[in-house]
């Protein structure tokens, strides 16, 4: 952060972006890749942030906004869930609560702070893509490089309203996210439940059962949605 501001005079703009996959199955994974992921993805976040923070919480003090904003590097994976990557998602997941937090403790400084879900083909997810056609026009939907325009909308001063978001990106769709959100109620009204009657609540409430969809299927299911907006 020294550096930056030394050099440019101000720091505008951080976009934490650094990532490894030690991807397994959690009861193949060891303990050292678990830490090495949780480290590199969350950690790497939240230390250029702590002190990006400092500095725009003094300059918003003194000037009363900073006038900053800060982009983060979900995914979905930890969204909305992928087999063999615990370590990876559990962090991207807190990524994106990260985001929610430090943008509600930042936006009396006037700093945003927004997060990115990108789905594109990079040194790190090359083999998972494998090829992809591109279209007689030549767009590639999987180029990292249709995940900047986001970045820079929310990084402009016309954006200084928009905080504590989280946005997918594939080719030319973006999809906001939504987060946990309240569903079905079970009340028992005015007492506490007793188990067996809450278990037939459920069974009866869910007769089919309940499981996460997995991320391939609400890719598809959010792709379809932003296109069907288009």
């Amino acid at each position: 952060m020294k550096q930056a501001i030394d050099t440019y005079g101000s720091l505008d703009v951080l976009v934490n972006n650094a990532g490894i996959l030690r991807d397994r199955m959690l009861f193949n994974m060891s303990e050292a890749e678990w830490d090495a992921v949780i480290t590199v993805h969350l950690k790497g976040h939240a230390a250029p942030t702590h002190h990006a923070c400092a500095y725009w919480r003094e300059k918003g003090k003194a000037q009363g906004s900073a006038n900053a904003s800060i982009i983060c590097t979900s995914s979905t994976s930890g969204l909305l869930g992928n087999a063999g990557q615990s370590n990876y998602g559990a962090a991207k997941a807190g990524i994106a609560g990260f985001t929610i937090i430090v943008a509600q403790e930042l936006q009396r400084y006037g700093v945003t702070v927004n997060a990115i879900a990108p789905n594109a083909r990079t040194r790190m997810t090359e083999a998972a893509f494998g090829e992809i056609a591109t279209p007689d026009d030549g767009f590639d939907p999987a180029d990292p490089a249709n995940n900047s325009p986001i970045v820079v909308a929310l990084c402009a001063d016309e954006a200084q309203e928009i905080t504590g978001q989280v946005f997918f990106v594939f080719g030319g769709s973006v999809n906001m996210l939504r987060g946990w959100e309240a569903g079905d109620l079970f009340s028992a009204g005015e007492s506490r439940w007793e188990p067996d009657a809450l278990l037939q609540e459920l069974r009866e409430r869910l007769p089919g059962g309940a499981a996460p969809a997995g991320m391939l299927a609400s890719m598809h299911a959010a792709g379809g949605q932003s296109m069907r907006e288009q």
